[in-house]
């Protein structure tokens, strides 16, 4: 008497449709992934992008108009709350861009003034010429924001 068994087949198991959903949810996020590395990389340095020209092939992808350049103060700067920008112009005619999302809880810093940007919620300040931290409890910069100047006004991120 043989204990041969006959070579087994493949059983076909019948897919759930949570099992079916996941499957299609992970490739949709896969696919997505790709555009959004890309977008952290904007290309700008890591203390404040400034450009007075467009980018090359003449696109302009900025944003609005935030101010001109005469309303940034040397030495100062200004927040635009509802752009989540900080302008700041460490130097004359040298205009830097930060987020004005402060990076200790993300309250929204308050103002510029003597040399740093100022968060209300817990005391941090942030150097003006490259949002580096001069007062905590925050402990990692302002990250930069891409502003333009052009024509003696400032244009900020694209939304």
């Amino acid at each position: 008497m043989s204990t041969e068994t006959e070579p087994s087949t493949p059983e076909h198991t019948p897919r759930d449709r949570r099992t079916v959903l996941r499957g299609a949810a992970v490739i949709g996020l896969a696919g997505a992934a790709v555009p959004l590395i890309a977008a952290c990389n904007d290309g700008g340095d890591a203390a404040g992008s400034t450009s007075t020209s467009a980018p090359p092939g003449g696109a302009q992808t900025a944003g609005a108009a935030l101010a001109t350049t005469s309303e940034i103060p040397v030495g100062g700067g200004k927040v635009f709350g509802d752009a989540k920008v900080v302008v700041t112009q460490p130097t004359a005619g040298r205009f830097k861009g930060f987020s004005a999302v402060c990076t200790h809880q993300g309250c929204i810093v308050g103002d510029v003034a003597d040399g740093t940007i100022n968060c209300p919620c817990h005391g941090s300040k942030f150097k003006i010429a490259d949002g580096s931290v001069a007062n905590g409890p925050a402990s990692r910069p302002l990250p930069a924001a891409n502003i333009t100047v052009q024509g003696g006004k400032i244009i900020g991120p694209a939304s």
